[in-house]
């Protein structure tokens, strides 16, 4: 089980999350493994969107703020092969157990994965600002 111990040693900690009994196990999944997932595979997933821009030729990159928010959500929510993606970049880095316990609820866990996601590309998108950081993807 080298590879499970590995996974969760190299994640962040999150030592400051609440868990509690009064937890539901999605929210108890959601703190003690998909945040510190997510927030390991930030810079791929931040990666990915660079990419996402460019290959539907940064129309992103022309847009107000108002509209880049819209075009984060609607990349996230309705393009299936790049939530698909980002599933599979947050999903490799689950131990066995975890998995197990994630394809119990995937549905419910998946709409706490791409909020989590969705979020921290919003948080983050003055990464996506600048064309000239773009084309180097």
């Amino acid at each position: 089980m080298t590879r499970d111990h590995d996974l969760k040693r190299i994640r962040p900690d999150f030592s400051t999350t609440t868990i509690n009994d009064q937890m539901s196990p999605d929210e108890r999944f959601q703190n003690l493994v998909l945040r510190p997932v997510i927030k390991f595979q930030h810079e791929l997933l931040i990666e990915a969107f660079k990419n996402y821009i460019v290959k539907h030729k940064n129309v992103f990159c022309d847009l107000s703020l108002e509209k880049r928010l819209d075009y984060i959500e609607n990349a996230i929510q309705k393009d299936m092969k790049f939530r698909n993606s980002l599933k599979g970049i947050i999903i490799g880095a689950f131990t066995i157990e975890e998995y197990k316990l994630y394809i119990k609820n995937s549905s419910a866990l998946n709409k706490r994965m791409m909020t989590i996601v969705k979020e921290r590309l919003l948080s983050h998108i003055q990464v996506f600002e600048r064309p000239d950081i773009l084309k180097a993807v």
